[in-house]
């Protein structure tokens, strides 16, 4: 075969080692994000929303609102992923611009650990203790000790752990494979001449937003700088505008977030674009005025992994320190930007803004603010039944009107909770998570159901009120028990719902039992009063009715406290639960239904 164009054999060999040597740089750089991805997950996954829920339940502390956030976003690993939670707070009214400010500074300086992580690589010598630091040694290790715990763990802990191996594992094989590939740009004059208008700080500051902007992700840009660092083009004079830019570049996921958001939430964005504006303007400042006076020697040395590290971390470090005691001027420039609207100051609380869409990503919260609003649903469902109960034999169009409203609130809540929870099942949750997600789907059905029983009841109350009906003596001592065990189980239901209790929904389906007696006893008693003639075929039916719809609400009471008791033991069957309890737990069963069987006789 003849080559044309005058290449000679070697240089197409040099060109084709040229393309594999960009293939492999791309399949570095893809599993170096890929397995950041991964690691955040895992994270993510093992962290259960209680990371964020910490978040959420800040005080009006700048200092502890940005040490919170320096945590979170150190465990998590990402501080795009804290700053987008933040957001998605501020949008739903759990958290004050005021607390943001402090968590995105913080989550600035957390986000410093991958750099430092990834530094690991550029660890030299010869002794077994830096030989084992550097992740050709571990990586391997951490890889396999990853791959039994995913494929073998049986806990979703296990897996989660092993995940967050896995994803650090591929991270650094990535960071080791960018790296390889670039290394021999080092002898490349074209490449390093591109690199020289990075010494003008515009430019610099410019491909780094850039290159963050396009990622959306600061640890990896920073990360990738680490790997093109190994070329040894790069001096720290031309790393620090790019630097600088990979942080104002983090905030364009932040910016992203707030599109479709209420105004504070836009607000609290500007306030993360502004603190790395502000921050990079007055370091820049500094350095440069600082570089024009004393010459710094390092300012055209090479910079390595580490340094660019020290470089992302004392950044962020001067920026918290130079910015914290005026968080309320950052607050101030976010408003000038965006001013309060006069529907804002007259805006009430949307409780609903919690189901915000930004906590999809973070499951585990999502399902916690899932749940906090089916708590508020089954204290509304036990008052309105509660209030329905009290209209019988003293009926109130006031007090009927109540139920009524609370009913139509209720299958808000339904109907919101129903779609959010549906959409987040629809995300890749872990297994716990799924089963979580379930669980909330099923009680919060049960939930609107005792709200529906409440509607009916008062139906039965008002036809007793039209056609001037009244229970016997007798009838009235026996509803009058039957009531108390209703009221009973609502609350046991509803507060071991509420405060995750589950000796107290242990309790429920006994009670359950027994009413289910009293619904029988009742029925029976009635038929004899109307063989005696002592009671009417009218007043029957209503009686009836009621009896009916108490007992329906004994029965959702019982599936939710099973739901719960599923949460903890997932081989548990909903339609069979007496028949799985061993020896010990059927005695306490029986026990139980005794002790109730006594409290409520007829």
């Amino acid at each position: 075969m003849r080559l044309t164009g005058g290449m000679s054999p070697a240089g197409m060999k040099e060109n084709q080692m040229d393309i594999f040597g960009i293939l492999t740089l791309i399949g570095g750089l893809a599993l170096f994000l890929y397995g950041m991805s991964v690691m955040g997950a895992g994270l993510e996954k093992m962290s259960g929303g209680k990371l964020e829920h910490i978040l959420e339940g800040l005080t009006s502390s700048p200092l502890k609102a940005v040490l919170l956030g320096a945590g979170v976003t150190a465990v998590i690993q990402s501080s795009s992923a804290t700053t987008v939670m933040v957001v998605g707070f501020v949008n739903s009214g759990i958290m004050k611009l005021s607390q943001a400010t402090g968590i995105i500074m913080g989550a600035n300086i957390g986000t410093t650990v991958t750099s430092w992580l990834l530094s690991l690589t550029g660890i030299e010598g010869s002794s077994f203790f830096l030989q084992m630091l550097k992740p050709s040694s571990f990586v391997p290790i951490l890889a396999m000790i990853g791959i039994v715990l995913v494929m073998g763990g049986k806990s979703d802990w296990k897996k989660n752990a092993g995940e967050i191996m896995l994803g650090f594992s591929v991270l650094m094989q990535g960071m080791t494979t960018m790296s390889g590939a670039v290394e021999p740009l080092a002898d490349v004059p074209e490449f390093t001449n591109i690199l020289t208008m990075f010494n003008n700080p515009v430019f610099g500051v410019a491909a780094g937003t850039l290159l963050t902007a396009v990622i959306q992700s600061s640890s990896a840009s920073v990360g990738i700088l680490q790997a093109l660092s190994v070329t040894g083009a790069f001096t720290y004079g031309s790393a620090i505008p790019i630097i600088l830019g990979q942080n104002i570049g983090a905030c364009v996921t932040a910016m992203l977030s707030s599109l479709g958001a209420n105004r504070g939430a836009k607000r609290a964005a500007f306030v993360h674009l502004y603190f790395n504006m502000i921050g990079a303007f007055l370091y820049l400042t500094l350095f440069y005025a600082g570089n024009a006076l004393f010459h710094f020697p390092f300012t055209n040395e090479v910079v390595g992994v580490a340094g660019i590290a020290l470089i992302h971390t004392s950044f962020n470090l001067f920026t918290t320190l130079v910015l914290l005691p005026f968080t309320k001027g950052l607050e101030r420039l976010a408003y000038l930007t965006l001013p309060l609207t006069e529907d804002e100051k007259e805006e009430e609380e949307d409780v609903f803004g919690i189901l915000d869409d930004r906590f999809l990503s973070t499951p585990g919260f999502a399902l916690e603010q899932c749940r906090s609003l089916v708590s508020r649903m089954a204290e509304m469902s036990r008052d309105s039944f509660l209030e329905a109960m009290t209209v019988i034999g003293n009926y109130s169009e006031e007090k009927a009107r109540e139920v009524v409203e609370k009913e139509e609130r209720i299958d808000t809540y339904d109907d919101k909770l129903s779609a959010y929870l549906t959409k987040l099942r629809s995300e890749k949750l872990s297994y716990r998570d799924s089963i979580r997600a379930t669980s909330l789907l099923h009680c919060l059905t049960d939930f609107e159901r005792i709200s529906d029983h409440a509607i009916n009841v008062v139906e039965c109350a008002e036809q007793m009120q039209k056609e001037s009906l009244e229970f016997s003596k007798k009838g009235k001592e026996e509803m009058a028990v039957y009531g108390n065990a209703i009221r009973d189980i609502l609350g046991r239901t509803t507060t071991a719902f509420v405060r995750s209790d589950l000796a107290l929904a242990r309790t429920v389906e006994p009670l359950e039992e027994v009413i289910d007696g009293l619904n029988k006893e009742i029925k029976k008693h009635h038929m004899k009063r109307l063989r005696k003639g002592k009671c009417t075929m009218e007043l029957g039916m209503v009686l009836s009715d009621i009896a009916m719809n108490y007992e329906r609400v004994a029965d959702h009471c019982s599936n939710i406290a099973v739901y719960m008791m599923q949460l903890k033991d997932t081989q548990l069957e909903e339609h069979s639960f007496t028949d799985q309890l061993d020896a010990a737990e059927s005695a306490e069963f029986t026990r139980l239904v005794q002790e109730f069987g006594s409290r409520y006789e007829l």
